[in-house]
C-alpha cells in the first residue's frame, strides 16, 4: 500500500504542481506585454488568462499532493519524523504564497485587462505585477526545497 500510495503522491507532484510552477514562472512577462499598448497585447492577454486558469485549476488539483503525501506517512510510519514536519510546513507556506500573494496579484492583472478596467485596476495590476516575479520565485523555490527533502530525508530513519 505504502509504494502505491507513494507512487500516486509522486505522479500528483509531478502533473499537479508543475503546471502551476510553471504557469506562475511564465505569467509576470506576459502580464507586461498585454498591460502595453503593442501588437503582441492581444495575443498576450489570451496567454495571461489562460495561465491564470491554469494556476487556479491545478492548484485546486494540487491539494491531493499533500493530502496523498499524508496518507503515505501515516502508512509509513513516518508522521513524527522532523523532516517531513519542515517539509509539510514549507508545503503550507507555498500554498499561503500562492493564495495570498500570486492569485491576487494574477487576478488584478485579469482584471485590469477588462474591456473597461477601474481607474485604479491598471495602477493596481502593475503595483502586484512588480512583485510577481519575486512571489513567483519564492513558491517556486519552496517546491523545490520541499522535492530535495522528500528525497534526501535529512535524518530520516527510513534508511534512504
Amino acid at each position: 500500500m505504502a509504494k502505491l500510495l507513494l507512487s500516486l503522491h509522486v505522479l500528483a507532484a509531478i502533473l499537479f504542481i508543475g503546471p502551476v510552477a510553471v504557469a506562475v514562472s511564465m505569467f509576470p512577462a506576459r502580464a507586461k506585454v498585454a498591460l502595453a499598448a503593442g501588437p503582441d497585447q492581444a495575443s498576450a492577454a489570451a496567454s495571461v488568462r489562460l495561465l491564470h486558469r491554469i494556476t487556479q485549476v491545478y492548484a485546486m488539483l494540487g491539494i491531493a499532493v499533500p493530502v496523498i503525501g499524508i496518507g503515505t506517512a501515516q502508512v509509513m510510519g513516518i508522521m513524527n519524523q522532523t523532516w517531513l514536519i519542515v517539509a509539510t510546513v514549507l508545503t503550507a507556506l507555498a500554498a499561503a504564497v500562492l493564495l495570498l500573494l500570486v492569485n491576487p496579484a494574477q487576478q488584478a492583472v485579469i482584471d485590469a485587462l477588462g474591456d473597461e478596467p477601474p481607474a485604479d485596476g491598471l495602477a493596481r495590476a502593475t503595483g502586484g505585477l512588480r512583485r510577481l516575479p519575486m512571489t513567483a520565485g519564492v513558491f517556486n523555490l519552496l517546491w523545490a526545497v520541499v522535492t530535495v527533502m522528500m528525497v534526501v530525508r535529512p535524518g530520516s530513519t527510513t534508511g534512504a
